[in-house]
């Protein structure tokens, strides 16, 4: 086991792995920019480095800033958390070549799963199911990208091989709009993920949105932990997770599940790693693997009873996976609910100081957040000041558990969504479970304020 881990991330993940890292008996360095000086992990650090100003760039992405925080503490491993620079195959190499351990997949896994193309080809090969659409990037025929669209039925979405986050995607419904379309995206990608290549897909009209996490060692063991059902989303981001996705039968999610940790074991993958697909009429399409630990890992963690960031740093160590599938029982339902400082109906971000914090407790009450009485929420990153994630013996019991916890939180001096998740708990058709991924966004449009 490694003796001292830096954690290169800022957040209620640092303090996640923070945690983990304690438990292990390892010393965690937390790095921080001049905006987090007064986060919660760095008053409790062992040891804190401060690697620049404000702007991620200069600090949370600022990879030669991060590599010389590890060599000045004597780190042995960086964990990059989720976001920043969690799926970058580049910092991955460069934190391996300065001898360093990467707490996370080879460099290889990331650039593969990275390009949207790649990963499907790849997934082909492993025979995981995928969406209809073109083999790999799109030519640059105007003839021959028609002919695609035609064969893979109107309609299409075209989308950015280097995207993520919900940016670089279009959809197409008619063959006049194709091209233009195409053109569109591929300005887009190239702008914002330095890579111009799209492709297509047939545009699923009702989907889920399904996710299967995995473990993975680097002895070739695979497991996953059940499915994950995210398909509460505004603009492509998640607002609310569970576990398991109702009404989805386990036959199917086994299936499935046992297809990714082959796939796992045949590109040589190793640690936390999650396959997102959609889902409709009984089928799962993959879209993409998330080469990291996810923002709602505690729901998988709540209801398998494994800690997947323990794990990932023990198979970073070179320790084998401690289970084998048959090991994995899932128990009972999760829901997590994430709290964001922001507007809960405009979604403008809120930030500022936060006068007044009260967390919610209680049997099966779980809360992942760095902030306090006092703190204050810089504006400078994504507006997630923390999660809150409940566990029932039924989805009933976690629902309930759920709107118990959202009414005893308080959150003074800044805006949060709570109110949102407050309503969203009592909305029928969400507490009937299996909404699709639209169907958040249509709420919202009727919803009356």
């Amino acid at each position: 086991m490694f003796k001292k881990i830096l954690v290169a991330n800022r957040g209620e993940i640092a303090l996640r792995i923070q945690r983990a890292c304690r438990e292990l008996g390892v010393k965690a360095v937390m790095v921080y920019s001049e905006a987090d000086r007064e986060a919660k992990y760095v008053k409790l650090a062992e040891e804190a480095v401060c690697i620049g100003p404000a702007p991620s760039a200069q600090s949370y992405l600022n990879m030669p800033a991060i590599i010389s925080a590890a060599e000045v503490t004597d780190a042995e491993a960086i964990h990059p958390g989720y976001g920043f620079l969690s799926e970058n195959a580049d910092f991955a190499e460069r934190v391996e070549k300065s001898g360093f351990q990467f707490i996370g997949p080879t460099p290889e896994s990331i650039r593969i799963m990275g390009d949207k193309v790649s990963a499907k080809q790849a997934m082909i090969k492993a025979g995981v199911p995928c969406v209809p659409g073109s083999e790999g990037e799109l030519p640059d025929s105007p003839v021959e990208i028609k002919r695609i669209a035609k064969s893979v039925g109107y309609p299409v979405i075209i989308k950015a091989a280097g995207g993520g986050g919900g940016r670089g995607m279009r959809v197409v419904h008619t063959e006049a709009a194709l091209i233009n379309a195409v053109q569109m995206t591929k300005a887009e990608a190239g702008a914002a993920f330095n890579n111009p290549a799209v492709y297509m897909e047939k545009f699923l009209q009702n989907p889920r949105h399904v996710e299967i996490q995995i473990l993975a060692d680097k002895y070739k063991n695979a497991v996953y932990l059940g499915e994950r059902d995210c398909s509460m989303q505004r603009r492509h981001q998640k607002v609310i997770e569970e576990a398991p996705a109702p009404g989805i039968p386990r036959k199917l999610i086994e299936k499935i599940g046992e297809r990714c940790a082959a796939a796992c074991k045949k590109i040589g993958y190793r640690g936390a790693g999650t396959f997102e697909f959609l889902y409709e009429n009984g089928e799962f399409y993959f879209i993409e693997m998330n080469t990291r630990v996810q923002v709602e890992h505690p729901v998988t963690e709540l209801i398998s009873g494994v800690d997947i960031v323990k794990t990932q740093i023990r198979v970073a160590a070179g320790e084998k996976l401690p289970f084998k599938q048959g090991d994995i029982v899932l128990r009972g339902h999760a829901i997590e609910c994430r709290v964001n400082a922001e507007d809960p109906y405009t979604f403008v971000p809120s930030p500022g100081r936060i006068t007044l914090w009260h967390a919610p407790g209680g049997p099966g009450v779980r809360v992942d957040s760095h902030v306090y009485n006092n703190y204050f929420v810089p504006p400078n990153y994504d507006s997630m000041i923390g999660k809150i994630i409940v566990h029932g013996d039924t989805r009933e019991q976690a629902l309930a558990r759920m709107r118990t916890a959202l009414g005893e939180t308080v959150v003074e001096g800044i805006k949060t969504n709570i109110p949102l998740h407050r309503e969203l708990m009592v909305d029928a058709k969400f507490m009937d479970g299996g909404t699709n991924i639209h169907y958040l966004e249509e709420w919202l449009s009727h919803h009356k304020r």
